[in-house]
């Protein structure tokens, strides 16, 4: 990672300009074309520097008030599988594999679901369940009581 490198990502952590063109903002505020700001960024993607360019919406803003952590007891040599399918659900926003902390805690596999209402974030499960088939050994739905700011970590110039 060089000075441009560097410059892009403090151009860039608080989010890209919410303007038409932002890769050509970013690159007004760095000094360097739009497309030196597309190559290098994807170059960070790929190398590990950066892991993701993404939007982050604010579902609460967008009317869906029911937040809920599915988690789910499933075999552990089927978690990846499991996961690319459930993961590709269009109401699963993130899904991932976490240790269980036995005998508490006997889940292994999360996915996030967001709908307007609890109603809605229980049919979403069910339909994760039904996807599941016997593989879901067990769940829950762990709702959010409150919102907590995501960003990611934040360098100094």
């Amino acid at each position: 990672m060089d000075a441009v490198d560097r410059a892009i990502i403090l151009a860039t952590q608080e989010g890209l300009p919410l303007v038409a063109q932002p890769y050509h903002a970013v690159a007004e505020r760095v000094g360097i074309t739009p497309g030196e700001v597309m190559e290098r960024l994807g170059a960070m993607l790929k190398s590990g520097i950066i892991r993701r360019i993404g939007a982050v919406p604010n579902h609460y803003a967008l009317g869906y008030r029911a937040n809920g952590m599915t988690v789910w007891d499933v075999p552990d040599d089927r978690v990846d599988e499991l996961g690319e399918r459930v993961g590709k659900l269009d109401f699963v926003s993130h899904c991932y594999h976490r240790p269980r902390h036995l005998p508490d805690w006997p889940y292994n596999f999360f996915a996030m679901v967001h709908g307007h209402d609890r109603a809605e974030v229980e049919r979403k499960a069910l339909q994760i369940a039904t996807l599941l088939g016997d593989a879901d050994r067990s769940h829950e739905i762990l709702y959010s009581t409150r919102i907590l700011k995501k960003s990611g970590l934040r360098i100094f110039g």
